[in-house]
């Protein structure tokens, strides 16, 4: 059992890496990063071109921990992709590039980008 992990780990980092050197984030149109762990979820937006982090949201943000208590993880990853996109939109930024780091595009990383959208982000 312990070999599978480490293989899906290893299939996810070369993903990741492939995926990363097509999507590039600029000033303008920021990469919005998604990593999820298996009980929370995070999300950053980055300018590669000046190796600078613009913004991160998490679920462990406390502005919205007390919105979260009792809800399902996929509910979780849509508030966080709409209050991602609210701070978003505080820093003028309305284009993103979706880096969804090698996970499957189902789940929390679907719930996510779509509460992102939600929230005004387009990509």
């Amino acid at each position: 059992m312990s070999v599978k992990v480490i293989d899906k780990k290893k299939t996810r980092m070369r993903k990741k890496l492939n995926i990363k050197k097509k999507v590039q984030g600029t000033p303008e149109r920021p990469r919005f990063a998604v990593f999820r762990s298996l009980n929370h979820i995070y999300v950053q937006l980055i300018d590669d071109t000046n190796h600078r982090t613009v913004l991160t949201v998490s679920d462990l943000s406390k502005d919205i921990t007390a919105d979260l208590k009792g809800k399902k993880k996929t509910e979780i990853a849509k508030i966080v992709g709409k209050y991602a996109a609210d701070k978003a939109k505080d820093l003028k930024i309305d284009n993103v590039v979706f880096d969804r780091a090698g996970y499957i595009y189902h789940g929390r990383v679907k719930a996510l980008a779509e509460g992102a959208r939600e929230g005004g982000l387009k990509f």
